[in-house]
């Protein structure tokens, strides 16, 4: 295959028309294949579906002296405490646990900084004239919105092959109506980029005009690879201490792609004043979250080791997936020149590029020949792709025999849409 930009009109015309037969036979097959989303496919749901039989007898239901089935232990409980800071490399002490969802706590931490304050905050966020937020992108669009919910302002920070771009980080929070930052330091959404050491490190010794600026370290790829072995992360916690910043970063997991994603368990861990100050505000709003969910979560998973263990039989099932895509791009796609993909190790997408103008396109000939993906633009603040090119793909949820067919859906759509762009 020759590179499209090589080819003649005529060339064009006859590729297009051969596409054109080819997604009109792939219409006519009804599909409903659904990429959308980064759900655990069947497979992964059943490998842990034996957590709900660990729990027989009344003593089972006791954890350190404490009955989990009665109300109190509002930080978590201890050996649930134990057991993410084990993950996180970070102590005990510095840890919220909480329900199934991470993005549930990630909203109230900045629902709590719009209505009360962080511990450094000199008033509450309703009362800023304006609040700024730091977004890179390509980024996780549901962090985008809890952002944009709250009214804050979003500015885009381009993303690089080690992380966000921190001059323009550095750069941007010299403004004191700069509030904070969304990161995803580890197999980064959609990119699958690893945050470098420097980068990491560079994050630690900011100095942000706002006194109450905030990280949300969200690390929800932490133990997450897929092909080879488990990558070791800076504690980020520790590096903000040892800048002279132990308050500015909230860091936040949870099990959802670990064990099963509706009845997890999530956290996040922090300085231990603003544990202090988290609880206060905390303390009229709960009294405990699902203990027993905690508890069980704990004997399944035990420790990080044990952890670990079952996340190479979850790569095992996932590794074929991204395979699947990878060798349906490199074959119909790579030798064209209309487009750039990441070869992610671990997470949960690919990060796609195409040609500038033709993301909205593409997917829209993906939903009439019956392939679900996320929105053109979603990746990026306010959901508007500057360039219309970023598309994320989500192979987990089918299995690799459905996965081929969407693939074959998506790369014809791509070609089609490449081609009207560089005009047919």
């Amino acid at each position: 295959m020759k590179p499209y930009a090589q080819l003649t009109p005529e060339e064009r015309t006859g590729e297009y028309a051969r596409l054109q037969a080819e997604f009109g036979e792939l219409k006519a097959r009804g599909l409903s294949l659904n990429m959308a989303r980064g759900k655990p496919g069947k497979q992964q749901l059943d490998l842990v579906s034996d957590i709900f039989g660990l729990m027989q007898k009344p003593e089972d239901y006791v954890s350190d002296g404490i009955d989990v089935r009665n109300y109190g232990e509002m930080t978590g409980l201890p050996a649930a405490r134990r057991l993410f800071a084990d993950i996180l490399d970070c102590r005990p002490e510095q840890v919220f646990v909480g329900g199934n969802a991470s993005l549930q706590l990630m909203y109230d931490t900045i629902c709590k900084a719009y209505t009360h304050g962080l511990l450094h905050s000199p008033r509450p966020w309703r009362l800023e004239e304006t609040v700024k937020w730091l977004c890179p992108a390509p980024g996780y669009d549901r962090h985008f919105k809890i952002t944009e919910t709250f009214g804050f302002e979003l500015i885009t920070i381009p993303m690089t092959d080690s992380g966000p771009d921190m001059d323009a980080v550095e750069a941007a929070v010299r403004d004191p109506a700069v509030k904070g930052i969304w990161c995803v330091p580890k197999y980064s959404n959609p990119d699958g980029v690893i945050y470098s050491e420097e980068t990491v490190r560079r994050f630690a010794a900011l100095n942000p005009a706002a006194p109450d600026f905030l990280i949300m370290w969200d690390n929800a790829y932490c133990v997450h690879e897929f092909e080879g072995d488990y990558v070791p992360f800076p504690d980020i916690l520790s590096l903000c201490a040892q800048a002279g910043h132990p308050d500015m970063v909230f860091e936040f997991a949870s099990t959802s792609k670990i064990t099963l994603p509706g009845a997890g368990v999530s956290c996040f861990a922090c300085s231990e004043a603003n544990m202090a100050h988290m609880e206060k505000l905390l303390t009229p709003q709960v009294i405990s979250f699902d203990k027993v969910n905690q508890r069980r979560h704990v004997l399944y998973l035990r420790d990080k080791a044990h952890t670990l263990e079952l996340m190479k039989k979850h790569a095992a099932i996932m590794a074929p997936k991204f395979r699947c895509v990878a060798d349906a791009l490199d074959r119909e796609i790579a030798p064209l020149g209309i487009a750039s993909w990441r070869r992610p190790k671990g997470g949960y997408f690919v990060s796609f590029n195409a040609l500038p103008g033709t993301a909205k396109r593409t997917l829209a000939l993906c939903g009439e020949a019956g392939v679900a993906m996320t929105g053109a633009g979603a990746t990026f603040p306010y959901g508007r792709d500057p360039q219309d090119s970023n598309i994320r793909i989500a192979p987990s949820l089918p299995p690799v025999e459905e996965l081929e067919q969407a693939m074959e859906v998506f790369c014809v759509c791509v070609r089609l849409a490449a081609l009207e762009k560089l005009g047919v």
